[in-house]
């Protein structure tokens, strides 16, 4: 199934009305939130633009879903300040959940109910109006329409991934917030829901979506990533690799997992990492970096320094920040509560 129009492109997608009022639909700053002793969400600033399609990175256990559910109410921050659609994330987060829809890890539908059934319960809980037609819109929206007889519990994860999307826009929201919508999904399922997604961005939808697919990050206006609660790098693709200057080589020649081991062990060396028939190597310091391949870059190997990836960046971060969760502020401490990314 292919959606109706094109997607736009991340360098053109800031609409003329968005940016001539400069408006923001995320303007939070210095959010903290604590399970226990663990600080899950370090003093986290954002702000994401109407109309925006913004990446949100991190490993697992960051505090990316914890971020997401203090946006939309369903988690009330312990520190900090900042407004979710013009309204206060604090003390108005009941308006707020009424104007944003939010898009889980699971598929959290009723799989015993159709897809219109489904639709139409999402509805009455939102007492949307028109009821009827606003169901046939989204099905159609979705192209859901042939299908919706059938079983949330038939349906394949992209089909689950569509009913899910179509729910989140039943009551027409001004901001989504989509927890690793496509996990499990093929590529094609992919490619749709995110021709779809820069649709509704045309017209003014605006997005927070986490991901661990790097292909999907590029696909976003602009992204931040987080690790471990703390916000370590934003802005377009190109800003966040800039941001972090890693320095990156692409090795070819024989045997590259043995050069791989052997470069590991050199100071100046963070990453050594096959690339289908490649090897990237990188590291922060350049210096140390060029002194430390030195001894490498001879026969029958072919080196060249290359643009480091987006993959090559998460990585390097995601090596360098500590795990808040072996040990914070207080110092190490027993296994506690873990809450999801």
């Amino acid at each position: 199934m292919r959606f109706a129009s094109n997607p736009g492109s991340p360098s053109t997608w800031r609409s003329s009305d968005a940016m001539a009022q400069g408006d923001l639909a995320i303007d939070v700053r210095g959010l903290n939130k604590h399970f226990g002793p663990k600080h899950v969400v370090r003093n986290l600033s954002l702000q994401v633009e109407r109309g925006e399609i913004y990446g949100f990175l991190g490993p697992n256990g960051s505090g990316k879903t914890t971020f997401i559910r203090m946006l939309c109410g369903l988690l009330r921050a312990d520190a900090g300040s900042g407004t979710c659609l013009g309204h206060d994330v604090i003390t108005e987060s009941e308006i707020i959940k009424r104007q944003v829809g939010y898009m889980t890890q699971r598929f959290s539908f009723w799989e015993d109910l159709s897809i219109a059934e489904n639709l139409d319960f999402v509805a009455r809980m939102y007492d949307v109006k028109n009821r009827r037609e606003a169901v046939q819109r989204s099905l159609e929206q979705l192209g859901l329409a042939g299908r919706q007889k059938q079983l949330a519990g038939e349906l394949s994860g992209g089909w689950k991934q569509r009913l899910a999307l179509a729910a989140c826009l039943i009551h027409q929201p001004k901001l989504l917030l989509l927890d690793e919508p496509t996990a499990g999904v093929d590529p094609k399922a992919r490619r749709d829901f995110w021709e779809q997604i820069h649709i509704l961005a045309g017209e003014g939808l605006t997005f927070l979506i986490t991901t661990h697919y790097m292909d999907e990050a590029e696909r976003c206006h602009r992204l931040a990533y987080i690790a471990y609660g703390n916000l370590l790098a934003n802005g377009t693709v190109k800003d966040v690799i800039d941001q972090v200057g890693l320095v990156t080589w692409a090795v070819s020649g024989p045997d590259l997992l043995a050069l791989a081991d052997r470069l590991r062990h050199e100071s100046g060396v963070q990453q050594a990492v096959a690339f289908g028939t490649a090897l990237h190597v990188s590291g922060a310091d350049a210096a140390a970096l060029e002194r430390a391949i030195a001894p490498f870059r001879k026969e029958p190997y072919t080196w060249r320094q290359i643009p480091s990836g987006l993959e090559d960046v998460f990585i390097h971060l995601m090596d360098s920040a500590p795990d808040n969760f072996a040990a914070d502020e207080h110092g190490p401490t027993a296994p506690h509560h873990r809450e999801p990314s």
